[in-house]
């Protein structure tokens, strides 16, 4: 809940669904100073993995409504929410621990992404896939991306 009281509140400061990623990065470092520059780009990634938010060119898009999500007076998001994996870090590690090692696995998902232009959670579930290593509960988050 927290890494979506963090990415709805610049949004709703600016009455906006969509916002440059430099706009957003700002908003969580300089304006709330709630993280440094580079722990804004891993919320970012992190609410991209969780299907908060959606990158285009180079806006992001905000996948629910953050009007709606109450965010208390003085929050401020713990920084836990820095240490959470993404979808498709979580993917490779089943695989890793599967056997595969971890280099041949994110080359290996780094081609299957760029031959089939999905994104890295969905070549990620493909390949664990492939690999016999069951991931459903996480594939169904990188399907729903697509």
């Amino acid at each position: 809940m927290s890494l979506r009281r963090a990415v709805a509140a610049p949004f709703r400061d600016r009455g906006v669904d969509r916002m440059h990623t430099s706009e957003f990065i700002v908003a969580l470092s300089l304006d709330r100073n709630w993280f440094s520059p580079d722990q804004a780009e891993r919320v970012v990634s992190l609410a991209v993995s969780d299907g908060l938010l959606e990158r285009t060119a180079d806006e992001l898009v905000v996948s629910f409504d953050a009007a709606d999500t109450t965010i208390p007076d003085g929050f401020v998001p713990d920084e836990e929410i820095l240490t959470q994996r993404s979808t498709f870090e979580r993917i490779l590690d089943a695989v890793v621990d599967a056997g595969t090692d971890k280099r041949t696995a994110v080359a290996e998902i780094n081609q299957l992404q760029n031959k089939l232009d999905v994104t890295i959670e969905a070549a990620a579930a493909l390949y664990a896939r492939r690999q016999g290593v069951d991931v459903s509960d996480l594939a169904t988050r990188a399907r729903a991306r697509l």
